[in-house]
């Protein structure tokens, strides 16, 4: 499995401030970012497997919302985390 519970603390402790600090924005948006690559290269080898972009369509749109409230919320915030994920916008 490529998404464990170490690799989860590790992006929970990295960009929401705590291993615990699971709902944060922040943390929420680098999880959805590491399984949108994770699945963007899957269905590179996996032309037709369209339950995986249904899911990748899905996720890239709940990251989409995340930012967006973000952005409306906090903008200092927003362009810390676009710049800090390498994010397009």
């Amino acid at each position: 499995m490529y998404l464990t519970t170490d690799v989860k603390k590790k992006f929970f402790s990295e960009h929401g401030g705590s291993e615990t600090n699971t709902g944060s924005a922040e943390a929420q948006i680098a999880l959805f970012s590491h399984r949108i690559n994770h699945l963007t290269e899957h269905l590179k080898r996996n032309r037709k497997d369209f339950g995986t972009q249904r899911s990748l369509i899905a996720l890239v749109g709940k990251r989409r919302k995340l930012l967006n409230y973000l952005m409306n919320t906090d903008i200092n915030r927003y362009r810390a985390i676009v710049a800090k994920l390498g994010l397009r916008k």
